[in-house]
């Protein structure tokens, strides 16, 4: 018995891993193949295009946050009856969280996985070179299984056959094909609009297209011969950690629109296992909080792009500032945390009043503000998690939080530059830039659901 997996790995970041990985999905969709996505590491982004592609929601693998078990947990429950699985990789395939070692790193996931590796090759400007670094790649680790190479930025055909003919002979690998250097398609805004714009299913063309070009110039035949595996052992001892431990008993709001979805999958999924319905509403249509809710997840997302609309939306601001303001157990996580602030001045300078419950602005840059892995512990009075236990999750936002005063701080967060208090806590609101992974730390889902059924906060 076999199965298939294939992980798209790059030599670096920006190489066209998600290019290829949606063109990849959409061609085999199109041969009527059940195609389930994975993405390595912490991102939202391509997840969604992988969701809007296959039809199944994309997971996210990631070694760092989550144990070893935990990562073939969710690899095998997502995989279920799918007929193959694509894993996109992150970066380049050995970057990680540490330049020492694999940790993290899509090479990684690979091993976890025991899934077979396609490298994909920025061949610009380069010929027989290319045999190089695949030939580096090789070496680098054992454990690795790279079977195959796909050429990107290749300015001919031509130009693909020395390349194919160099890595062929020095590597003893194949290379199953390639993507010319300007694909007759315009690749969509992967952050503005991205969400919006797949739920209308404006991106759908996009998607058949670049399906089109990837089967015209690559071997899905034999890609799909060298996906061949042998089915997984290990992952959870016993039964899957998400598999449902109590029926219904308490009720959790969750926003989700185009301005608030940053949300792994599983987070939500843990909340349902042990005894919470998630019940959706929409901020940015002005939606109160649905009736006889418990609990508050505000997600990240895209906030600023929507400041000016959520700031006119008094409906809901008012039905959150006061059901907070009554004890509903909250947890607001970098969208979510800013827009629970007193407002959010956008980069032209342009300052749109929100919820008002935190002290203090946020303010957009142009630049990067934080970016990387955090280990989280809480502080004291913290509900959702305590000053001993420990999380795992990851900060990315262009802002910055800007208050006259000091506040009391959630988290403790300790990531690359050291350890810093983050974050705001009052009551039971907890909010703060740094999205969480439940999984990495089940007793905040536990913790957070107490929390509820003791409250039993009516709207």
């Amino acid at each position: 018995m076999t199965e298939r997996r294939i992980v798209i790995a790059g030599t670096g970041s920006g190489v066209g891993k998600t290019t290829l990985t949606i063109g990849l999905m959409s061609s085999l969709q199109k041969r009527g193949l059940s195609v389930q996505g994975f993405k390595c590491g912490p991102d939202y982004i391509d997840p969604s295009y992988h969701t809007a592609v296959t039809g199944r929601i994309s997971r996210n693998l990631d070694s760092w946050m989550l144990k070893k078990e935990t990562v073939l947990d969710i690899f095998k429950r997502g995989s279920q009856d799918a007929e193959i699985s694509i894993i996109e990789g992150v970066m380049g395939f050995f970057d990680g969280k540490n330049p020492k070692n694999n940790e993290g790193s899509t090479a990684d996931i690979s091993m976890i996985t025991e899934s077979p590796v396609i490298l994909v090759v920025n061949c610009a400007s380069m010929a027989r070179s290319a045999a190089a670094i695949v030939k580096g790649f090789q070496l680098l680790a054992e454990g690795p299984n790279i079977v195959g190479v796909i050429a990107n930025n290749v300015g001919s055909e031509g130009h693909f056959t020395i390349v194919k003919t160099a890595i062929e002979q020095e590597c003893n690998v194949p290379v199953i094909g390639y993507l010319k250097r300007q694909l007759d398609i315009e690749i969509p805004e992967r952050h503005l609009g991205l969400i919006p714009s797949i739920e209308r299913g404006e991106l759908d063309s996009f998607f058949d297209q670049l399906g089109d070009l990837v089967s015209q110039t690559i071997d899905l035949d034999q890609l799909l011969e060298l996906s061949v595996a042998k089915p997984l052992s290990g992952g959870q001892i016993g039964s899957s950690l998400f598999e449902k431990k109590k029926e219904a008993f308490v009720r959790i709001a969750v926003a989700k629109d185009a301005a608030f979805n940053f949300y792994y999958p599983e987070n939500l999924e843990l909340l349902q296992s042990y005894g919470a319905e998630i019940v959706y509403f929409s901020p940015l249509a002005n939606e109160p909080l649905p009736e006889a809710c418990d609990g508050l997840y505000l997600g990240g997302g895209f906030p600023e792009e929507y400041a000016q609309q959520l700031s006119q939306n008094s409906v809901v601001k008012e039905s959150i500032r006061t059901a907070i303001e009554n004890g509903l157990p909250t947890l607001a996580e970098c969208g979510g945390f800013m827009y629970l602030t007193e407002s959010i001045e956008t980069t032209d300078q342009s300052k749109f009043p929100m919820v008002g419950l935190i002290p203090g602005t946020v303010k957009m840059q142009r630049n990067l503000a934080a970016l990387g892995y955090r280990e989280i512990n809480g502080q004291i009075g913290n509900f959702l998690i305590s000053e001993i236990e420990k999380a795992r999750g990851h900060e990315f936002h262009y802002s910055t939080f800007q208050c006259g005063q000091e506040v009391p701080y959630a988290y403790e967060t300790k990531g690359m530059r050291g350890t810093k208090q983050e974050g705001y806590m009052r009551n039971n609101l907890i909010a703060g830039y740094t999205h969480f992974h439940f999984a990495s730390c089940v007793k905040m889902v536990e913790n957070w659901i107490d929390k509820c059924s003791q409250g039993k906060v009516s709207l």
